[in-house]
């Protein structure tokens, strides 16, 4: 496929005006003491998150953390020993893996949750014999 170069020249410029408004990664570093990624943006602010919930750090041993490359633009980190990538623009929206990821790790969550009320169903369930079998069609 032939690209024009006026079509490359509005495409170099919508990227320019997406950088200027979009906070971008100058440093990052993988912090033992505290077991956290953490990266300083363009802005002056910095954000930290667990690798375990980020999708394909999850497994990550601190020594595999270590090493985070900055893409030239600043908003992708790499980590070599993993293979994985992380788009900052998805990290900032508190997205930090694919939509699948995202739902297993919030059903895993829920499933864990407890509260008075799930306790108190639980029980009144187990006094009527437990849950119900499911009818076959």
């Amino acid at each position: 496929m032939a690209y024009l170069k006026e079509d490359i020249a509005v495409a170099n410029k919508r990227a320019t005006a997406r950088l200027a408004r979009t906070p971008t990664a100058t440093a990052a570093r993988y912090d033992r003491r505290s077991g956290r990624v953490v990266i300083d943006l363009s802005t002056g602010v910095s954000i930290m998150f667990r690798p375990q919930q980020a999708q394909g750090l999850e497994h990550a041993t601190p020594e595999q953390l270590t090493t985070i490359v900055i893409s030239p633009s600043g908003l992708g980190l790499h980590f070599p020993a993993l293979d994985a990538d992380i788009y900052l623009p998805g990290l900032l929206q508190g997205f930090l893996g694919s939509r699948r990821w995202m739902a297993a790790q919030l059903g895993r969550a829920g499933g864990r949750a407890t509260s008075a009320a799930k306790t108190a169903a639980a029980r009144a369930n187990g006094k009527l014999g437990g849950r119900p079998k499911k009818a076959r069609i």
